[in-house]
């Protein structure tokens, strides 16, 4: 049987209700989550949402980036705009003063958004980098009281246990593309580099956020790959990115991505992943487009406000949104692990 063939008779349905019994999803049945046809996307959806209620409701988790150091990456990422080899005009600056880092988490509060995502260039932070923003979390949390996010490139065990004495909950570093793929997309550290960050992360106490690019010419058994090897990682919280390829990256002349690929994939994650935090990230307005909103009925957390290098859409537009899918924000910052509802 070939692949369309075999897509034909998968009743999403019935393929939810296995998912949420506990059971596992195949590898030839997420690729048909992928080559599902363009008709067929409404009851993709509504499986994938079926899901997604059952463990989250209709609340959506929001997310807020400050790019707290830019630019001066010796790594050679072909999708970012801040590594060594892009040309793209971004701001380069050090690691921001604990002040500013205290008034972004201010602008995050008064947005709703429940976590706070602490961001830096570059492939390790120092002892010194990592003491200073030590400081300004501290404070954030005696402030705020809001979760903390931290994205510091690869840390050693000793500064992740650092971090999560400091009070950081999660900590964020993507795989972000297939082991098969890694190579085409970056060479100056591996991918079990970034696998062994992941671990050294869940073994300091802190929750695993790890998630993917997609658009970068993988197939789309690599996008599966990705999906499963999270499973197999066991990431709390998995942002899905969609290529935004920036002018003066190799990866600039990338455009293949449209916005029922993107549902697509979407649902996939949340098959193969069903109980996580699924955030729709970087690349959601240039790729999802006016189909945004159904991006919501598989996953359950977007991004608020711009990221590192890259502008997002108004926050007002987001929270109106949310209001119009009949959704609501979830405020607390505790309480937002899975449920069953």
């Amino acid at each position: 049987m070939n692949t369309q063939q075999y897509v034909h008779e998968v009743e999403w349905q019935a393929l939810a209700n296995e998912v949420l019994s506990g059971t596992h999803i195949t590898q030839e049945e997420a690729l048909a989550i992928l080559n599902t046809p363009d008709e067929d996307i409404l009851p993709l959806l509504h499986g994938a949402y079926r899901i997604r209620h059952h463990y989250y409701g209709n609340k959506v988790k929001l997310n807020m980036i400050i790019n707290a150091k830019s630019g001066l990456c010796p790594e050679n990422c072909g999708y970012c705009s801040q590594s060594i080899v892009s040309n793209a005009p971004v701001e380069k600056y050090p690691l921001l003063e604990k002040d500013v880092l205290l008034d972004g988490a201010r602008k995050a509060n008064e947005l709703k958004a429940g976590t706070y995502c602490i961001v830096m260039s570059g492939r390790r932070p120092s002892d010194s980098e990592v003491n200073k923003v030590v400081e300004a979390i501290k404070e954030i949390k005696e402030e705020y009281g809001m979760k903390i996010c931290a994205c510091l490139g690869l840390v050693t065990p000793e500064q992740a246990k650092k971090l999560q004495a400091a009070g950081v909950d999660r900590f964020n570093h993507n795989l972000n593309t297939a082991e098969s793929h890694h190579d085409a997309i970056t060479t100056s550290h591996t991918y079990e580099d970034r696998v062994n960050t992941v671990n050294a992360v869940k073994e300091a106490g802190m929750s695993p956020c790890s998630g993917v690019i997609v658009g970068m010419g993988e197939t789309d058994a690599q996008i599966v790959e990705m999906a499963f090897a999270l499973r197999e990682l066991d990431a709390d919280s998995i942002p899905v990115n969609f290529l935004n390829a920036i002018p003066g990256t190799p990866l600039e002349n990338l455009k293949e991505l449209n916005p029922r690929k993107c549902l697509k994939v979407l649902a996939l994650f949340r098959y193969v992943n069903p109980t996580k935090e699924i955030r729709i990230s970087g690349g959601r307005e240039v790729n999802l487009r006016s189909l945004q909103p159904l991006g919501l009925y598989a996953a359950n957390s977007i991004f608020i406000g711009d990221y590192l290098t890259t502008d997002g859409q108004k926050s007002s537009l987001d929270h109106q949104m949310i209001q119009d899918l009949g959704f609501e924000i979830e405020e607390c910052a505790y309480d937002s692990g899975p449920q069953s509802h």
